[in-house]
Order: C-alpha cells, then structure tokens, then sequence
C-alpha cells in the first residue's frame, strides 16, 4: 500500500480523535460506514469551499439550535477543527451535497467572521452517504432517544430501507427501531420537535408519555403549546427541551386525574366464550376498551372490523325507540 492510500485510509480516523474521546474514536474506526466513506475520499487534501456551495438536503438528526450558535462561537475562537464531508452533486458540478457536519456548515453560515467552510469531498451514493451521516452522529454518542427516533422514522418513511436496515445504520437492534417508531407515531412528530431532543429522557419515560396520552385522548396541538411555552419561559442555564417534556407529562397527569376519579366504579369485564379478555371503561368523554385476544386471526379480523361493528352497534342504538 502506498503511503498517499495510507494517508488517505487514516484520514477520518484522525479527524474522528480529533472531535471525540479516545472510547468514542475506538468505536468509530471500526464502522464499516465511516470506513466507507474514508476510502470515498477522493484526496487527503482539507478544501475551504464557499458555504453557499453546499447543499443540504438530508434528513434530519437534531433538534437543538443552541448547539449551532455555540458551535459558532467556538469556530470563531478557535477555528473549524475538524471539516465536515461533502460529495459532489451529480446534477450541478460547481456544488456539493453535504454528507454530515450541518452544524459545522451552519455555524460558519451565520458567522461574519468566518467565510469558507472547511470540507473534505468524497465519491458515494445516495445510501452510503446517509449510512455515513448515521454512523458518524451514532459513533458520537450524542443523539437522544428522541432524536434517534425520529431520524429512524425518516429514514423509513423515505424509503432508505427496511426497519432492519435502518437499525443496522444506527448500530441498534430491530426490536429497537420498533419500538422507537411507535413512540414517534403516538406522539407525533410536531410534538415531539416541539419538545426538543431532551437529553437524558431514555425510552421509558417516552413510553411512559405516550401511554399518559393515549389515557387522556389530548389534543397534540394544545400539548404544543405547552411545550413551547415551557421552553420559552426556560432560564439559558436550563436545558429547555427537558422542561418542555416534564412541563408536557405534567399537563397529561392533570388531564388524567379527574378522569380516573369519575370512573371509579364504572370498569366492567368483558368476557368472551366464557373467559374475561378484558374491560370497558366509562371515562368522562367516551368510552375505553381494553382487550386482550390471544386469537392472532381473530385480534387480526377484530382490527379491520372495529369500524363496521361500531356502525352496526350506533344503529342498534338509534332504533330502540
């Protein structure tokens, strides 16, 4: 091997200790991703390139602004250690499609003292750069559980490939993504941005959330409001997307009191073929079903025929004169 192909083998390698901790650049050297888009470098050489040259279209992974604005502040400083990757734009050869460093790229954006960004170009595709852009964030260990979450369900959603895929990108298992995805689902997105990335707050509190929600049946609109109400109040030495979640579970709880204490005394079973599968539950705007069916093919037909029945049972309703 030539010592130019050496050189240009350790490139991210070096840049990764650069940003991380010895632990973190450990890992980072041994993903087949980053390993990919270190041999796409087309050359050692660091390029400075015009901001304004890079397009980002990517999906995205984070959800604090603040990040950028100290990251500007630190390039100011200090200058840009470590370059972020771009690749050349097949429809437009005086361009480039950014691979990952968006809050690098943003920061040197909104400086007025810092005009070139400084960048290495690589030759990969569409899939291998977005496997890059995860892998680089994973390798960091910085994402939270929410921001993992949701850059999972636009993956999936854009048609980057299956759940299993996906997990492979971001080094968790299957069942992982899974039980992300129905997190960002029952939540929704716009509540869940609206909250922020919310350092700290691991996958049992989401669920715990979700399950708070799907109790009380809230709008995600007024949840919205709350959560930004939340971070607006939020002092700059606090993080403001964890008091936006804790200021949300606590309007949920609200929600949820009154509607336990009228219910009290007003669950009954239901029973099926002789055995109890579960209950109904008069709460004060509707009603609740709970059921479990250990039938796969009828829990399946009881799926698609839940609307139909609820019709057949209205108009039985209607008719009793």
């Amino acid at each position: 091997m030539t010592d130019s192909k050496k050189r240009r083998m350790s490139l991210l390698d070096d840049l990764a200790q650069a940003g991380a901790g010895p632990a973190t650049a450990s890992m980072m050297a041994t993903n087949s991703a980053l390993r990919s888009a270190r041999d796409a470098v087309d050359s050692h050489r660091i390029w400075e390139l015009d901001p304004e040259q890079i397009i980002d279209d990517r999906t995205a992974d984070r959800l604090n602004p603040k990040d950028v604005a100290d990251l500007r502040v630190s390039i100011e400083a200090v200058g840009q250690t470590v370059p972020i990757l771009v690749r050349r734009d097949p429809a437009s050869p005086d361009r480039y499609l950014l691979v990952y460093g968006r809050r690098r790229l943003e920061a040197v954006r909104a400086s007025d003292r810092v005009g070139k960004v400084r960048a290495m170009i690589a030759a990969m595709d569409d899939k291998a750069a977005v496997r890059a852009q995860a892998s680089e964030n994973t390798a960091r260990r910085d994402l939270s559980f929410i921001e993992r979450a949701l850059f999972a369900h636009e993956l999936t959603e854009s048609g980057f490939g299956t759940q299993a895929e996906v997990a492979e990108v971001l080094n968790v298992t299957k069942s992982a993504i899974s039980m992300a995805l129905s997190v960002v689902r029952a939540v929704g997105q716009d509540l869940a941005r609206a909250i922020g990335p919310a350092h700290g707050i691991g996958r049992p509190r989401w669920e715990a959330l979700v399950k708070d929600l799907q109790a009380t049946g809230m709008d995600s609109g007024d949840l919205v409001a709350v959560a930004e109400r939340a971070r607006a109040n939020m002092s700059e030495d606090g993080d403001s997307s964890v008091a936006a979640f804790e200021a949300v579970g606590k309007r949920l709880r609200k929600a949820a009191t009154p509607a336990s204490t009228s219910t009290r005394g007003s669950s009954r079973p239901l029973v099926l073929g002789g055995q109890r599968v579960g209950r109904v539950v008069r709460t004060t705007d509707g009603i609740r079903l709970d059921l479990r069916i250990d039938d796969k093919d009828f829990a399946d037909w009881l799926h698609e025929q839940a609307t139909p029945a609820l019709e057949e049972l209205h108009a039985r309703w209607k008719k009793r004169g």
